[in-house]
């Protein structure tokens, strides 16, 4: 019985060593990113980015926690503004801040503080296509470390977070298009 829960053991450590291995050689970084074409021009896709509480209309992370609760600091819109939240267990708390806002760009620092700390960029792109339509790329990126590689084998971020942002940007398209 003894040689048998040594065997067990050992067994045991090989697998968690294994696995840390093989989520050693993955990448230590991520990148996940959706887009959409909108019937309107860059900047008035922006104007919905760029202010932080007219995310309540379109960001599919603010219709999770009715209870949500929201502090703004800085600026109302563009750079340096900023936006904390503290909610259930399906949003977290966290702290947004706008990097940099161009035609062409939104630059955005995310801080998640629960349930896990992570700090990531967030950027939303705007290029201009003919007959008045907008290409909207809404990415975000970040290190990936070795927790989360293991975490990477079982779950599948970029499909997690991209059905988000597909939502998002769905719901940017109406509140831009009206």
């Amino acid at each position: 019985m003894r040689k048998t829960l040594t065997l067990i053991g050992i067994l045991l450590v090989a697998a968690v060593a294994g696995l840390f291995a093989v989520a050693a050689t993955r990448p230590d970084t991520f990148r996940v990113a959706r887009a959409t074409t909108i019937q309107a021009p860059p900047e008035a896709i922006a104007a919905h980015v760029n202010d932080f509480r007219a995310w309540q209309a379109w960001s599919p992370y603010e219709k999770l926690d009715p209870a949500l609760k929201r502090t703004y600091a800085g600026p109302a819109a563009g750079v340096g503004a900023v936006y904390a939240y503290e909610g259930n267990d399906k949003v977290g708390a966290g702290r947004m801040e706008i990097l940099e806002t161009s035609p062409a760009r939104t630059v955005l620092a995310l801080n998640f503080i629960k349930p896990m700390e992570a700090h990531n960029v967030a950027e939303f792109t705007y290029e201009p296509q003919p007959g008045g339509v907008t290409k909207v790329t809404w990415a975000m990126n970040g290190p990936m470390p070795l927790m989360g590689r293991v975490m990477g084998l079982f779950f599948d971020m970029d499909a997690m977070v991209g059905k988000d942002f597909e939502t998002g940007l769905a719901n940017l398209k109406k509140v831009s298009e009206t």
